[in-house]
């Protein structure tokens, strides 16, 4: 087993095909193919199915460890250089839509004049498959919505939101600044599909309450949820992120009472140290939430901690 070989699994495992994985790794598909072989002899398994492209149960198996092998290799280089007094390297971070809106260009301005040499790539996904990539290793850390129930994911709690009713100018609810929930459940709103931590949590707390709420339409992604009620198609239920201050338009936000804030917080794997650019990125991003998070009307940043997610 080595590198070359492993590197040629995980293309594949990328890009679905060896033609592409070969072309991904600048060279031609029979190297990929014989790399490959030669790892299926020595572990004694198919690690991919060759009509279709597609790993084996083993071959996820082998992926997981091997993406976990190449962090590890890079971890190696970045922290040497840091050792010497550069700190430098790529480092992939995820970010759920709402918060990435403000929080992103202040993190990259922050990066530019204390860490130039470090490359931060951005993954603008939901918490769901964003959590999927930190675990494998596609990714370093991302900024999702807690709590998170993985006992292999650490989490450090960044700021809480609002949950707040998006809704346009000439619906019932814009008449209010502040509605309870069993105001709330007299009109269809839009919100997020069960399964999200955003729907289960506010499922689970109008229950509590008594109240069943009405659903007018389910979307999986705050972005199209905001966009949905911007355009007039309805109110959505929403965190307050989701209406960043410097949006402009006629809708409006009413305030829910009896609804507990949501906590977004940084997720990354515990069971590998983070390398130097890693590092870089979190020390920036402690730097920038209480300077810009407290910007954005209905964000409320405490004491960040780290703690691992049990809940």
């Amino acid at each position: 087993m080595d590198l070359r070989q492993l590197r040629a699994l995980v293309a594949v495992a990328d890009h679905a095909s060896f033609s592409a994985a070969a072309r991904s790794l600048h060279t031609v598909q029979s190297n990929v193919s014989t790399h490959i072989a030669r790892l299926e002899r020595e572990l004694g398994v198919i690690l991919v199915e060759r009509s279709t492209g597609k790993l084996t149960v083993e071959g996820e198996a082998v992926v997981e460890r091997a993406r976990r092998i190449e962090a590890e290799l890079q971890a190696i280089d970045a922290d040497l250089a840091s050792n010497a007094g550069e700190v430098r390297g790529i480092v992939r971070m995820g970010v759920i839509g709402t918060t990435a809106r403000w929080l992103v260009p202040a993190l990259l301005r922050e990066l530019n004049e204390r860490f130039p040499r470090v490359q931060l790539i951005v993954i603008d996904a939901t918490t769901s498959s964003l959590l999927p990539q930190v675990t494998s290793g596609r990714l370093d850390s991302a900024v999702v919505n807690l709590p998170i129930t993985d006992p292999d994911i650490d989490t450090e709690v960044l700021f809480d939101e609002d949950r707040i009713v998006l809704t346009p100018p000439d619906h019932p609810l814009a008449a209010y600044d502040e509605v309870d929930l069993q105001t709330l459940s007299e009109h269809a709103i839009m919100l997020t599909p069960r399964g999200t931590t955003f729907r289960d949590s506010v499922d689970q707390e109008a229950e509590s309450a008594g109240v069943r709420l009405k659903i007018h339409a389910e979307v999986d992604g705050m972005l199209l949820l905001a966009s949905l009620a911007y355009e007039g198609f309805g109110p959505a239920l929403l965190p307050a992120s989701a209406a960043p201050s410097w949006a402009t338009g006629s809708w409006k936000t009413v305030q829910v009472r009896g609804l507990t804030r949501r906590t977004v917080g940084l997720a990354t794997y515990r069971r590998s140290a983070p390398a130097a650019p890693a590092r870089a990125v979190r020390e920036s991003l402690r730097a920038v939430i209480p300077l810009v998070a407290g910007r954005q009307p209905g964000i409320h940043v405490g004491n960040p901690s780290r703690i691992r997610s049990t809940i």
